[in-house]
């Protein structure tokens, strides 16, 4: 997958706030991600958010 930092990640299970939208703020072997909805910030391993995403919206796209 080709993820970027500032891209927002579009997951399929929703975040315990209920937003489904969130910020990638680091790459690596792990990922930290916000989440739109609360602000709530973690790391997570690469392979279980590749896993998880059903849309990526790049930084560069129009909205």
């Amino acid at each position: 997958m080709d993820i970027k930092v500032g891209d927002v990640l579009l997951m399929k299970k929703p975040h315990p706030c209920g937003s489904k939208r969130f910020n990638v703020l680091r790459i690596g072997m792990d990922f930290r991600l916000k989440c739109e909805g609360c602000g709530h910030e973690f790391m997570s391993p690469r392979l279980k958010i590749e896993r998880h995403v059903k849309k990526i919206i790049s930084d560069s796209e129009p909205s």
